[in-house]
């Protein structure tokens, strides 16, 4: 882990999406955050450890899907298949599917492996998952502020964790998409190997791209600064939350994902960005979704 002395800094962004608003300054506490994402083979040995059950892999409720095929009430997850050429991105179901026995040790399906992705960020892990793997290594989640401390590397206010430009004379800093999403991409195509990209300034490796980060904080579509109401972690409204409850809707929480993944195209999502976040339920992994740690100083 790295430790961070912490410090006042620029949160959040007006120049890209509104749930980066409005810029204000946080206050960060000393604190400690893993130099990289948690890998397969390090969340293998917090499964062989402690036998836990990820959430892609318990049976599935039906009494939770109502009307749903019980042919369809399999384990599984979302994995992204990419189109065969241009299509609609205001429909995200174009390019992800749900895939029956996809899990974190089989992030394709069931004949897949990660038995040469062991250097790989985990993915396909709720936010529980996460919290308890975080919880077996005497660690926690960050907070989105302290993510967003992080990632910025010291570089205060600039757009991305290498300064103002997306890819400084052409260079890829980060594992994000490079083509046409979400049926060209010339770059890695997938996540890569943790640290295979430029660490930042605090020598912190993808901290944006490769897969997006959970983080503890519930998701609100705009930052509250510390005038609004409280914010610490876990204790923030959830408004989403509530605005599907007041629709007759099930309340999943949603936390604040930070960082981007490598399916981040400046064509679609421009979010390998520090200022960048992402509603998430709390109870869906996807195959771009990872995690990295934290602890106090």
């Amino acid at each position: 882990m790295v430790l961070l002395d912490g410090g006042v800094f620029r949160m959040g962004s007006d120049e890209f999406y509104p749930d980066e608003r409005p810029v204000h300054e946080r206050e960060i506490a000393a604190f400690r955050i893993d130099r990289h994402e948690v890998t397969n083979e390090q969340f293998a040995a917090f499964i062989d450890d402690t036998g836990y059950v990820t959430v892609a892999e318990r049976p599935l409720d039906p009494a939770a899907f109502p009307g749903a095929d019980p042919a369809d009430l399999v384990p599984g997850a979302m994995v992204f298949t990419p189109t065969s050429g241009p299509t609609d991105l205001d429909e995200w179901r174009n390019w992800w599917r749900w895939q029956p026995g996809a899990s974190w040790r089989r992030p394709r399906g069931p004949q897949s492996s990660i038995d040469d992705r062991l250097r790989h960020p985990v993915v396909h892990v709720a936010f529980e998952d996460a919290a308890s793997y975080a919880a077996w290594a005497g660690l926690r989640l960050p907070t989105e502020a302290e993510h967003e401390f992080a990632a910025r590397g010291g570089l205060d206010g600039a757009r991305f964790a290498w300064g103002d430009e997306a890819y400084p004379e052409g260079v890829a800093q980060a594992n994000s998409w490079l083509g046409r999403f979400p049926y060209d991409n010339r770059g890695v195509g997938d996540a890569a190997p943790v640290g295979s990209y430029p660490p930042n300034g605090y020598g912190l490796y993808d901290m944006t791209g490769n897969v997006w980060e959970w983080t503890t904080d519930y998701y609100t579509p705009r930052h509250l600064r510390l005038s609004d109401r409280p914010v610490d972690a876990g204790k923030r409204e959830n408004l989403l939350a509530a605005a599907s409850a007041q629709d007759g809707l099930p309340a999943i929480p949603r936390r604040v994902l930070k960082g981007g993944s490598h399916l981040c195209s400046p064509d679609y999502c421009l979010r390998f960005r520090p200022a960048a976040r992402s509603p998430q339920a709390e109870d869906t992994g996807m195959s771009h979704i990872g995690f990295r740690c934290a602890a106090d100083a």
